[in-house]
């Protein structure tokens, strides 16, 4: 009855939509994160590699191909975090799990391919990086918590940045557009 002070399901109504609008916002920027190219270059690198004549469509299609399966499974794996708001303990591990089994998939097969020499420090530092995020994704799906598991969030997001510059590179020196999200 209006006047009445809610009872406690509409608090914890309340308090879910609250969360989940927060998670939600949190989940899209990372997701973003992952699926966008950056604008700086990794430290040390140039900020931009010009196309080389040996940077053939075979090496750039070679290219495309493991950077949208791997960010097709990402965007799956990051939707579930969306959904279960990083509350839900299980399904989250299961999706970083995963996100982290796909990274070093993706690692694997870009160190398979034979970039032109310009790239290939590049690639070889993506690599490093990526496999770092996905060792913090890991740790992220050990959580015991769903507190411990939210102090990821910004780490997770943090570590994409670097990995995000050396994409950048890499597509533009293929010759490559930057991907379709920033």
């Amino acid at each position: 009855m209006p006047g009445e002070p809610p009872n406690n399901e509409s608090n914890r109504s309340s308090e879910r939509a609250r969360r989940a609008a927060g998670g939600t916002a949190v989940a899209v920027a990372l997701l973003a994160t992952l699926l966008a190219a950056c604008t700086h270059a990794p430290a040390g690198s140039p900020a931009r590699i010009t196309p080389t004549p040996n940077a053939s469509a075979a090496v750039a299609a070679q290219y495309l191909l493991i950077a949208r399966e791997g960010n097709r499974r990402l965007e799956i794996d990051f939707d579930g975090l969306e959904e279960s708001d990083w509350g839900d303990l299980a399904e989250a591990k299961v999706a970083l799990r995963d996100a982290a089994a796909t990274e070093r998939l993706f690692d694997r097969r870009l160190m398979a391919i034979t970039f032109p020499p310009a790239l290939g420090p590049v690639a070889r530092e993506l690599d490093a990086i990526n496999q770092s995020r996905a060792s913090l994704t890991m740790r992220a799906a050990g959580s015991t918590s769903v507190r411990e598991l939210r102090r990821y969030e910004s780490k997770l997001e943090a570590a994409n940045e670097p990995v995000e510059r050396a994409v950048r590179i890499i597509r533009s020196g293929l010759g490559l557009p930057p991907p379709e999200t920033s």
